[in-house]
């Protein structure tokens, strides 16, 4: 599609945005009494902003302007943030992480598909060059450690070396011999047009041509016009089209496709680099430059003529004459000087009598627990932003005339407005450097005082001190991880891999009172929006609510393991694996595993998003005590995780994810503790095993794209073929109970080299498939009840 489709669809996702607001100031700050009231009013709200979620999201994707994709970025973050605080709303209410959304769903004319979470192609788009040029330097750390065999180069035998020169040799003499026979055919052409030269043209033949070019020209002249009237007709080629609100000429559209392809492939970066820091340096620095010495120096006159004596130049970790610019009116310093000379005053009081002042606020307490005034949705950090957003929305690019930016070329004012306040910082540190002397300067002159230089002389001696003489870089302390095999490679698997369907008999479990299994769709729900989106986005991570650790329970096989690897792959984060096994024997006693953590803090900071994988988690909460020195490693593992998840701040995009198969091996307190998201993966139901199909003579193959079952993927996905000797829904109803793993496995044991060969001619039958189940285990019904 043409870019002004994708404008017209952000203006008008902007207003069903600013229709959203609108609900929410009217409905979410008022309190509520009826909890079901609450829940349908949530779920809508969920429901609408996924809805507005997708559409910016292929706005973004597909738009070339780089000011206009700010924007659109800026309203999608806040999207995704706002869509995980409803989510904490909904799990507080209902204290679950599924939910029945087939009602919601059915007033809304949505189908289940629609409330599946997008994955923002930005997360990995943006950072390509970086992710591949990191993934080549592990692949080669790891290669030269041996922890990766490299892919053997196969040698060309006697045959095929005949072979490939016979075909080569063929083609060469083909390629001569076509042309000798082309200057065969010019030099007979050359010659019949001499002859004809020679005896002269026949009036016939000159009439005939020169009517077979009018009526050609004649022909076309009258084709175009129909076409255009067509079009007219169909409303495709309305001025609307051309005054840049529609497709574009072909030539300008074809240089826009163009454009987007190298902007989105990171091959053309001049117009984000683009910038007018110099141009603003030169115009306006000197003027920034003189206005903020002569308000910093205005300032201090007036804080010396209120308490006598100059003040102390705000440090830089304050933010320097930031600080100063906040509180400039002497009146507010002299008021804050008054509140704290009371404060002291009351302390000293406090000191000197009895308190009897906790005894009185008990009965307030009391009083307090008595009002009870009902739902009410907590204060929101995105709110502010979406506001923010549509503002300049309506300001900037809601009556913006996009017929002069065919190109979609950027706009110099919008840059300039952001590189101002660049330009404004750089030029403050400059003039804090010089007051600060000039400050001491006047100090000295006047009041007789001097600098603190040698006590901040003394503070650096100290942290000198202090320091550890080891500092190494981020470069040794990744190879170090990846040489010890606790930095490992992630393997390429998206969040859509993971396939299963909705089954709309759960609604039925639910009204009855009982609290199925998740399905596959509300595991991908839960781990895009606890895992995937958070990690992405720094702005989500930041302010959403902060979930550092997750727990992914299930029996052996139903795509733990992929799971994780979907979060690094969708995310483009880092993979740290800490699994016990693997930690047998590498950075022994409480020392060695305190230095393990600390480098995998300081790698997964510095290259976030970093996602850090305990497999087999349930081994370091064993009941009892530890019997050996690896059992004694893996509870001090333990005792260090907390200790490592509150090193964890908000803008450390770090996530801890555990898998487990035996979680009821685990002492469940302290193991549930660590986690602040526990989602219990299934094992796939009848619907997923065999898949949904549609008559391809109805209407609906035209709605819906057919997927395919598990059954189904992973045959073909191993070079397989289905044939009318395959019968897929016996498969599925023999394979009730058993895993995605036991599938790959049945399917991989079957399709072997030699059975693809011979499949031509002996068709694949449904028996071979079953003998080879009947050699793995399911998941039994006691098995299931005890991860519930």
């Amino acid at each position: 599609f043409p870019s002004s489709t994708y404008i017209k669809m952000w203006a008008d996702t902007q207003r069903e945005l600013d229709t959203m607001l609108q609900r929410e100031r009217e409905e979410f700050l008022q309190p509520e009494e009826d909890l079901e009231k609450v829940m349908k009013m949530l779920a809508t709200a969920y429901v609408q902003y996924l809805e507005i979620f997708r559409k910016l999201e292929a706005a973004h994707a597909h738009l070339i302007h780089q000011q206009k994709r700010a924007a659109v970025r800026q309203a999608l973050d806040a999207v995704m943030g706002r869509i995980l605080e409803i989510k904490k709303e909904m799990v507080a209410l209902e204290k679950s992480e599924c939910h029945c959304m087939d009602g919601i769903l059915m007033d809304l004319k949505r189908v289940p598909e629609d409330i599946e979470i997008p994955i923002p192609k930005y997360f990995i788009k943006e950072n390509l060059r970086i992710l591949q040029e990191r993934e080549e330097y592990l692949h080669e750390i790891l290669l030269n450690a041996g922890l990766l065999q490299q892919e053997p180069v196969m040698a060309m035998t006697l045959e095929e070396g005949i072979r490939v020169i016979q075909v080569a040799e063929r083609a060469r003499q083909g390629r001569a011999r076509a042309a000798f026979m082309k200057r065969i055919y010019l030099e007979e052409k050359r010659q019949s047009k001499k002859e004809a030269q020679e005896t002269g043209k026949n009036p016939d033949d000159a009439a005939t041509c020169i009517q077979k070019v009018w009526r050609g020209y004649s022909q076309r002249k009258k084709t175009e016009k129909l076409r255009e009237e067509e079009m007219i007709f169909l409303g495709m080629n309305s001025s609307e089209m051309i005054n840049g609100t529609g497709s574009l000429p072909p030539d300008l559209e074809a240089m826009s496709c163009l454009q987007k392809a190298n902007v989105l492939q990171g091959e053309t970066q001049k117009r984000e680099d683009l910038s007018f820091r110099q141009e603003l340096r030169q115009t306006e620095g000197p003027h920034i430059k003189e206005t903020l010495q002569d308000q910093i120096t205005q300032c201090f006159l007036e804080c010396r003529h209120v308490t006598g004596r100059f003040p102390d130049y705000p440090p830089e970790k304050t933010g320097g004459s930031k600080a100063i610019f906040i509180e400039k009116h002497p009146e507010q310093v002299a008021e804050e000087l008054a509140a704290k000379k009371e404060a002291e005053q009351k302390e000293k009081e406090k000191n000197g009598k009895y308190q009897e002042k906790p005894k009185e606020k008990k009965p307030e307490k009391a009083g307090k627990q008595v009002v009870d005034l009902g739902w009410k949705m907590a204060p929101s950090n995105f709110l502010s932003i979406l506001e923010e957003g549509s503002s300049q929305y309506q300001v900037f690019w809601e009556n913006r005339d996009n017929r002069s930016d065919f190109l979609q070329d950027h706009d110099p004012e919008l840059i300039k407005g952001g590189e101002r306040e660049e330009v404004e910082e750089e030029i403050r540190v400059q003039v804090d450097e010089v007051m600060q002397e000039k400050l001491l300067n006047i100090k000295k002159a006047l009041d007789g005082e001097t600098g603190p230089q040698g006590k901040a002389k003394k503070g650096e001696k100290v942290r000198a001190a202090k320091m550890s003489p080891a500092c190494r870089t981020i470069d040794s302390l990744y190879q170090e991880l990846a040489e010890e095999g606790l930095l490992i490679k992630v393997k390429n698997v998206n969040l859509s891999d993971y396939i299963g369907y909705y089954d709309c008999l759960r609604s039925l479990l639910r009204e009855t009172g009982a609290q199925p299994v998740p399905s596959i769709p509300e595991v991908r729900q839960l781990v895009a929006l606890y895992g995937i989106l958070p990690l992405g986005s720094q702005t989500v991570h930041e302010n959403a609510p902060l979930v550092k650790s997750l727990l992914l329970a299930g029996p052996a096989g139903v795509g733990k393991k992929m799971l994780v690897h979907a979060i690094c792959t969708e995310t483009g984060a880092n993979l740290f694996n800490l699994t016990p096994s693997n930690l047998a024997g590498k950075y022994p006693g409480r020392e060695g595993l305190m230095m393990m953590f600390h480098m995998i803090l300081k790698v997964g900071k510095e290259l976030q998003p970093s996602v850090v994988w305990i497999r087999d988690t349930e081994k370091m909460y064993t009941k009892g005590a530890a019997r050996g020195e690896e059992e004694m490693n893996f509870k001090r593992l333990a005792k260090l995780l907390p200790q490592f998840l509150k090193a964890l701040k908000p803008k450390d995009r770090v996530l801890l994810v555990g898998t487990t198969r035996r979680p009821f091996d685990a002492n469940l307190g302290p193991f549930c503790k660590a986690y602040q998201k526990i989602i219990l993966i299934p094992k796939p139901d009848y619907l997923t095993r065999f898949g949904k199909y549609f008559n391809s003579s109805s209407g609906l193959f035209l709605l819906f794209k057919t997927p395919a079952s598990l059954w189904k993927h992973y045959i073909l996905q191993s070079g397989g073929a289905l044939s009318k000797l395959l019968n897929l829904n016996c498969l599925a109803q023999v394979s009730d109970g058993f895993t995605q793993g036991h599938l790959v496995d049945v399917v991989r044991t079957v399709l072997t080299e030699l059975r693809l060969l011979q499949m031509d001619r002996k068709p694949l039958r449904t028996a071979e498939f079953v003998t080879s189940l009947a050699r793995h285990d399911p998941v039994y019904k006691e098995e299931e009840e005890t991860f519930q």
